[in-house]
Order: C-alpha cells, then structure tokens, then sequence
C-alpha cells in the first residue's frame, strides 16, 4: 500500500499511497468493526485539520462509515485533542481524526481513537492491512435500508471542547503577555475562542491557514518563530503548537527552550507542593533527558520512563497511578483534563503555574540542567540487523562503560522509516559528536547505510 501503519494511525502522501479508495476502504473496515455485535449504528465523530486534502479524506473516510451502518458526526476542521475529548465526553463509540500531525501538508494520515478517548492502537490497523492487501474487502457487508448511516453537521461539539479549555486555568492569567504560533494548522480558529475568554494578552502567528502553509517553517519544530516574537514584543513567554495542536513547545522571555522534558518537571513540582501529586510519580520517555531524572530525584519525585510515544506514556501512567507525564518534544499528558497530548491545556496548565506561583517562565524551568544530547539518523538497508548487530551492539557497550553514570547511549529504530536513531547524551557537546560518530562509523562500515 506504501501506507504506514502503526500507534499514530495510517499516515501516507495523500493521494498518492493515501488515496480516497483506500480511506473509503478504511472507513467501511472501521465501520463494520466497531459495529459489530451492536444492534444499532454505532455514532462516530470526525475532525480534520486544515491540509487541503483533509476534505477530501473526510468525504472518503464518512461515506464508507455510513455505508457500513454507521452515523457520522462532522466536528469539521479542529484538533485531534478536542476529537479525544469528545468522544469521551459526548459518549461516541468512535473517533477519527484526518491529520499527519507535524509532517508536511502534502502528507495525511487517519487517526483513530476509542470510545474512551485514547489512541485504539495498531491492531486495527494491522487488521484492515490483512483484509485490503488480501483482497478481503468483499467481505464486509454494506448496511442496508434504515441501517445505512446518516451524516450530522456536530460543530457542537467543537464549542463544547472550547468551553472545556476556558475551564482549564486555575488562577486568573490577567497581566501575562504570551505568543502563540498555531503552526497555521487545526487550532487556528480555536485558540482565538480560547484565550478570548480569558484574561491574558496573546499575539499570535500562523493562525491563518491556506491548506498548504501547515507546519511550514513554524509551529513546534520551528521554535526560531516564537523566540523571534517574543524578543520582539517583550513578552512574557511564547508557545508553539504543532499541526493538530497535540503537541506544544516554548521559550521564555529571553528565548530560551522550553521542552516537554521541563513541563514535566515545572508541574510535577507545583503539584507536590499542593500534596497533590498522585503516588508521587512522573512518567518521560527513553529519550527525556537525564538532567529531569536529576532534577525530580532532587525534588523527592519518583519517575519512570517508557519506550517513545504517547499511548505508551498515557499506558504506564494509567498502571501506576500518575496524573502527569510526556515526551521531551511536547506531548504532554495532563490526566486532570484530557486523556491525550493537548497543546492549549499545556499551554493553559504553564500559564496558570506561572499566575500561581508569581514566577517566569525562566524561573519555573530553571531548576532542569539539560545535559547535551546529539542524535543523528542513519538511513539502513535493514534497521532490525543493524540494530542487533554483534560489532554495532559492542560499540554502543564500550562507550556506555566509558560514559558511566555522566552520560548514556540510545539507540532506536523508527516505527515509520527504515532509520536507525543513534543518541548520546553526555557532559559536552563533542562528547556527544565524537561518540555518536563513532557508533555510526561502525554501522555504515558493516554496510547497512544506504
């Protein structure tokens, strides 16, 4: 299919691997799916993002629900977060979410979230696979008659979520003046209903969308934006959100970085301060920096790590009882308020630490000394025999024994591309250089780059 399946969904280059057939296809797999056993049609919600073929992908993905008995409730263009909280709290049996987050706009991709309001994983996905490249689509019957689904405009729902947001802050945010680059993605319209509401000043950027300027050159992975503005404006603190806004990252008023590894820490402490911070535990990722684990073991807080992603994170924290955890990249889980990565409520739950606490921005993150941390992807033939390797893998031991306890080695593949991620973290950036450079020296001389 050239399709890639996986936690985050299906996501490919519209119209190219990820064509309204296949969509169609999904959304009468995923319709026949969630109804099976249910006397009646099930009702699922979808929102979308602003990439022009977004509303193509909608029209595919809801005539196959409908075609396969179900009812399908159109949020139109708002973010996967407030699709998540949506299903859950208007009780839907399903939601689906037309985005491919951070990418470029001529990437889409499905999401797919349960009637509980997370992410319902890879084996749906994996199902549907089986059944398309198996020619299997046959199978799925069509509803008939009064079953044939109904469509219903639900933009409801989308003010539902914005009166939810209003909600979040837990002091008044009166006198903060803060930036806020909408990426020109899904909360372009909703963050203006937002802050509208509430009593901070708010200059924003990339909030008008075209169907084609989503994630470029700003949002998230474009801090140089937000950092720009602030140092501008002299404002009090600036936040990126990335296309479908699950995702947030930020400077302070002097510029500087603030990363999910630093809202872990900055929330954490403030709860525990309330006596509030459940089992005293914090969930990061294998790839959060070690100067968090520093920083909350000098806090008296517990923490554990996962392997990258947010179901992943969402899934440990569920297990042992904690109400916050993230990935260094910003997506940020606040148990309190949502049930997914939710850029507004991160940038909502900053805000009111920093009206609580009568501090910066800078203040607030200082207490997290970032240890210097390179990664460099290497592009492999094969990244599961690269990986396990036996002179890659004694490399990456060797220069562990040498970084002790003042540094360590990461070495991943990505879920999605044939890419071996090589990490190190170490007391200097040319630690790190030299180190990363000596484990990908050995991966390319064994042959597996490309």
């Amino acid at each position: 299919m050239g399709n890639t399946f996986g936690v985050s969904g299906l996501r490919g280059e519209a119209n190219i691997s990820l064509t309204a057939d296949v969509v169609y296809g999904f959304g009468r797999f995923l319709g026949w799916y969630i109804r099976k056993g249910l006397n009646h049609n099930p009702r699922t919600v979808i929102g979308k993002d602003t990439r022009r073929s977004s509303d193509m992908l909608e029209s595919a993905i809801s005539a196959g629900l409908m075609a396969s008995g179900c009812d399908v409730y159109l949020m139109s263009v708002t973010t996967t977060p407030s699709v998540s909280f949506i299903t859950r709290s208007d009780s839907f049996d399903c939601g689906v979410m037309i985005t491919a987050s951070h990418n470029p706009y001529y990437d889409n991709g499905i999401k797919v979230i349960s009637a509980s309001g997370e992410p319902m994983g890879d084996k749906i996905f994996s199902e549907f696979q089986a059944y398309y490249e198996g020619a299997r689509m046959g199978e799925i019957p069509y509803a008939d008659r009064d079953s044939i689904g109904k469509l219903v405009d639900y933009q409801a729902g989308r003010q539902h979520y914005i009166d939810h947001l209003v909600s979040v802050p837990s002091a008044s945010l009166k006198g903060i003046r803060i930036g806020l680059d909408c990426a020109n993605g899904a909360s372009s319209m909703i963050a203006h209903s937002v802050f509208d509401n509430l009593d901070c000043e708010v200059i924003y950027v990339n909030d008008d969308p075209d169907g084609f300027n989503i994630n470029k050159s700003c949002g998230s992975a474009h801090l140089e934006v937000i950092r720009s503005l602030v140092l501008e404006k002299g404002l009090d603190a600036g936040f990126s959100l990335d296309g479908d806004a699950d995702r947030c990252m930020a400077v302070d008023a002097e510029g500087n970085e603030v990363t999910g590894d630093h809202f872990n820490l900055i929330y954490a402490t403030y709860l525990k301060k309330r006596g509030r911070l459940a089992n005293n535990l914090v969930v990061g990722t294998v790839v959060s920096n070690l100067g968090l684990r520093n920083a909350l073991e000098k806090e008296g807080i517990d923490y554990m790590t996962t392997g990258v992603g947010e179901p992943l994170v969402r899934k440990c924290m569920v297990e042992h009882g904690s109400i916050i955890g993230g990935e260094q990249c910003g997506h940020m889980v606040f148990s309190e308020h949502s049930t997914t990565g939710d850029g507004i409520v991160t940038t909502l739950k900053m805000l009111s630490v920093m009206a609580e606490e009568g501090k910066s921005l800078k203040d607030l993150a200082s207490p997290l000394h970032m240890l210097p941390q390179l990664t460099i992807n290497v592009r492999v033939s094969d990244k599961k025999k690269a990986s396990s390797d036996p002179d890659v893998l004694a490399i990456v031991g060797k220069i562990t024994d040498k970084l002790g306890t003042s540094g360590r080695v990461l070495m991943r593949h990505s879920d999605t591309e044939s890419l071996i991620r090589v990490m190190v973290e170490a007391e200097d950036e040319n630690t790190c250089r030299d180190y990363a450079q000596q484990i990908v020296s050995v991966i390319r001389s064994k042959g597996y780059a490309v």
